[in-house]
């Protein structure tokens, strides 16, 4: 029988207070097949449409089930991207935001020491891409003994990227005896293998084949010169006029020479491709999903599991050459079950690429006529308006959480042999304080790093003022969550 709600689940509370938070009503179609799956320890293979919840269908039973007491990581999240381990490694946090989860994440062109340090205290869950895993286990930075979960997220992107013979090598390091799930959108005959190869009588999971992604989308094409498609993506965007929008490329030069031209055009712009700086990229995907601006001019680093509310419209300003790139740039738009809008250019010499999609997605892109001049210089003084006015501000997912938990930064580290064990000590002998009012504890070289709950920070914060840390008065000040 299936759940309408999360608390049919035998989840603890805390996971259901943070799912509360989060503002997740009920689960969606995903979530309620896969969630009692792995809470009975069962593998799972799901196929299901982007948008549709899977990331919180494995964590929230991952956090139920890990161990809190156990120091060495127990499970293991593989993702494709950069940006998608990022973000998964957010949401299960959140989600484990109020028993404790600590989840690091490992991924390339990120400095390897530092997350070799995280590695050596208190993990859970690692979330990490394919080659930088595979360094961390190769340099004994990354002890698997203890897993006991493992997660393939977007595992067809993983065969695109050629990632099929990295994972291989992950799982031979890994226990047999453990749980696995695998998620994709699409199960190509590789997946298929992979699956048969490393999983035990796996539960197939369904939800929807991908023609539902693009029934919920309402799509059209424009046919156009390449030497016209900044006027037209110009023309388009004005008579759009949308809230947000992902303006998709197929390289990083035309990424960078469609950001340039927009930015002479005066719109709210940023861009993001493979070549940019790992800092950089993060900055700019968590101000597009606050909405500090309205168009992100992107490469398909952007297409695959990133989770942005309300997308009011996608542009392929190149035409994906890959049919299943498509249906993940669409799918930026109308997530979980809302209606969304994509637009395609597509030149002369473009037709087989249209044609393979069209044939993939089981239905034709409807052929639209350039809007006329005189309707886009009605419409101009509404885009100024709108490109004019600074956008509404977006709460980020887990600053709910954020309301009633404080982080303190304490001026002592490794180097002055602070453990974890000192800072329990100290705050358990404050009045009022539990052992469950102490969030995640991360002691750094010469800082350290707590999270107090339950609205006790402030508390917390005027008592180590004056109560001393392993022996000494310590300098403590409130840190940015």
């Amino acid at each position: 029988m299936m759940k309408s709600n999360f608390s049919d689940y035998k989840l603890s509370s805390e996971l259901l207070k943070s799912i509360s938070m989060l503002n997740f009503k009920s689960p969606t179609k995903v979530q309620e097949q896969v969630i009692p799956s792995v809470l009975e320890q069962k593998d799972v293979i799901v196929k299901s449409r982007t948008g549709s919840g899977k990331t919180a269908a494995f964590a929230i039973p991952i956090c139920e089930l890990v161990d809190w007491d156990e120091n060495k990581p127990q499970a293991l999240v593989i993702a494709p991207t950069r940006e998608l381990a990022i973000q998964v490694k957010e949401d299960i946090f959140n989600i484990g935001r109020f028993k404790r989860v600590k989840v690091s994440a490992v991924y390339g062109k990120a400095p390897f020491h530092i997350q070799e340090k995280e590695l050596k205290q208190k993990t859970h869950v690692v979330v990490g891409t394919p080659g930088r895993i595979i360094d961390h286990i190769e340099q004994g930075t990354f002890d698997t003994s203890k897993i006991k979960y493992l997660i393939i997220d977007e595992a067809d992107e993983m065969l695109n990227m050629g990632f099929i013979e990295e994972l291989e090598t992950i799982i031979s390091n890994l226990s047999r005896e453990r749980v696995t799930m695998l998620l994709s959108a699409t199960m190509p005959k590789d997946i298929e293998a992979l699956c048969n190869k490393y999983m035990k009588e796996p539960i197939q999971i369904e939800i929807e084949d991908e023609s539902s992604t693009t029934d919920r989308i309402y799509q059209e094409r424009y046919t156009v010169e390449h030497r016209d498609k900044i006027k037209l993506l110009s023309d388009i965007t004005i008579v759009e006029n949308p809230d947000s929008c992902i303006i998709f490329c197929n390289t990083k030069q035309t990424v960078d020479e469609v950001h340039s031209e927009l930015s002479n055009l005066k719109y709210t712009c940023e861009k993001i491709h493979g070549g940019m700086e790992q800092r950089d990229r993060i900055r700019v995907m968590n101000d597009f999903k606050q909405g500090y601006f309205r168009y992100l001019v992107a490469t398909d680093v952007a297409a695959r599991g990133i989770d942005i509310d309300n997308i009011s419209l996608v542009i392929n300003y190149d035409i994906p050459q890959e049919v299943e790139s498509y249906v993940h740039r669409i799918g930026r738009t109308g997530r979980i079950s809302k209606k969304g809008r994509a637009i395609t250019f597509v030149t002369q010499y473009e037709s087989k690429f249209l044609n393979d999609i069209q044939q993939y997605i089981g239905k034709e892109i409807l052929l639209k006529e350039r809007p006329e001049t005189e309707t886009v210089n009605s419409l101009k003084q509404e885009f100024a308006e709108k490109i004019n006015t600074r956008p509404k501000i977006k709460e980020t997912k887990g600053a709910p959480l954020s309301k009633e938990i404080v982080k303190l930064h304490i001026n002592a580290g490794k180097k002055t042999k602070m453990r974890p064990v000192d800072i329990v000590g100290t705050l358990c002998s404050i009045e009022g304080m539990t052992a469950a009012d102490i969030g995640i504890i991360n002691i750094l070289d010469v800082s350290t790093f707590v999270e107090i709950l339950n609205n006790k920070g402030e508390l917390v914060f005027q008592e180590l003022q004056q109560r001393p840390i392993k022996g000494r008065l310590r300098k403590v000040s409130k840190a940015d969550m």
